[in-house]
């Protein structure tokens, strides 16, 4: 920018210079960078009517304003004025540029938009960005009120997609049979003896429930889930008793991909039991190596079935708290999502104790003998009674 006089500009910086003399100026409360200096102007300046002179006649240094700005750790541009051309100036004329969304440039006001609606966006900008808004005075004279939030748990729902892993294969050529268990695929007869085979991918994309048992701020399959395959593939060759199951290893679910399962259950001995193991790999990793996570014996007779409660809750027992048991859980590092929180009730009696519990209203129980959320939720009463968390029980 070049300046130039002329007789008529002369006249008129005289009379506006005579007007700003006649006035009274005051030290700003706030910090002003200066568009005559591109700095932060002082308060002698400002109260100068020379200075106001020079701002009439001189050049705006817009980009040294808004760079001093910058440097002064400034990182939220607000734009007084009827649209956003400041806001577009200001995002080509910081140094560090924008892009990183660390820089915000905010326009109060938007041409050919609605002013309420442009100005509480502009508020709205500000807030979640941490600046202070007086909402106290936005709201005056609307009758706008404070509310409590409700007070009852916030209804969750879930929407879990019913698929295979996208490469899940058909065994049909040979020998495998497809299974009806939410966690396995297949089941082939080995061809050494009586034994068989059982096999699955898991993974929290096509079994995104599990997501609800973390431990430790990892997604582990649990020690239930186990108690059920096993359960199942007895019932499969007529060795529905399981008496006894050692889990070995955790088994855990990454946040991408999933893992290959394998069931085995060896043949019959002598006098009809059957060892059982269940294995696991990456399923991306055919050359991976398997990890053994459970080992257990099955046998031809089931376990004793316990009476019935003739009343509930039991006679003579003492109930237990149990409105924080879950809080208490997670900072111990187990975090249960809805699916894994089914402890309604829990009752003393002696040595004995008793639970309500109930997976969440719309749960999918389809493919499952017992489903691992109910039977782990039963775990969390054995744990609330010893005073010790479920996974140690």
């Amino acid at each position: 920018s070049h300046a130039f006089h002329s007789p008529r500009m002369d006249a008129m910086l005289d009379e506006f210079r005579a007007v700003a003399q006649g006035l009274t100026f005051n030290a700003p409360q706030l910090s002003i960078v200066s568009n005559v200096t591109g700095r932060v102007v002082s308060a002698e300046d400002i109260c100068s009517p020379e200075y106001w002179v020079r701002h009439v006649r001189e050049a705006v240094r817009f980009l040294d304003g808004v760079r001093a700005l910058e440097a002064e750790g400034v990182t939220c541009f607000l734009e007084l004025g009827p649209d956003g051309v400041l806001s577009a100036m200001g995002q080509e004329s910081v140094a560090s540029g924008s892009e990183g969304g660390e820089l915000a440039f905010i326009p109060a006001l938007r041409k050919d938009r609605e002013e309420p609606g442009s100005l509480v966006t502009a508020l709205a900008e500000l807030y979640v960005r941490g600046k202070a808004v007086d909402w106290t005075a936005y709201y005056a004279g609307t009758g706008a009120r404070r509310v409590e939030l409700p007070t009852y748990a916030f209804q969750h729902e879930r929407y879990w997609l019913k698929s295979l892993p996208a490469d899940a294969v058909d065994g049909t050529g040979f020998g495998a049979r497809r299974v009806e268990h939410a966690l396995l695929d297949a089941v082939v007869s080995l061809a050494d003896g009586d034994g068989w085979l059982f096999a699955g991918q898991l993974s929290l994309q096509s079994h995104a429930w599990l997501a609800d048992h973390v431990v430790l701020g990892s997604v582990l399959l649990p020690g239930t889930a186990f108690v059920d395959l096993v359960l199942y593939a007895g019932e499969r060759v007529d060795c529905g008793g399981l008496e006894e199951l050692t889990l070995e290893a955790p088994l855990v679910l990454p946040e991408r991909g999933g893992v290959s399962v394998q069931l085995s259950v060896a043949a019959a001995g002598a006098d009809g039991r059957r060892v059982v193991s269940v294995h696991s790999r990456p399923a991306d990793d055919a050359e991976g190596e398997w990890v053994c996570h459970a080992r257990g014996v099955l046998s031809v007779e089931a376990g004793a079935v316990g009476e019935g409660l003739e009343v509930w809750p039991p006679r003579n027992a003492v109930e237990l708290q149990t409105a924080d048991v879950y809080d208490r859980l997670a900072d111990q590092g187990i975090g249960y999502g809805p699916l894994f929180q089914g402890l309604r009730s829990v009752w003393r009696q002696g040595d004995d104790v008793y639970a309500e519990v109930a997976l969440p209203e719309g749960a999918d129980t389809d493919g499952f003998g017992v489903h691992p959320a109910l039977l782990d939720s039963a775990l969390h009463a054995v744990g609330l009674a010893g005073g010790v968390a479920p996974e140690a029980v």
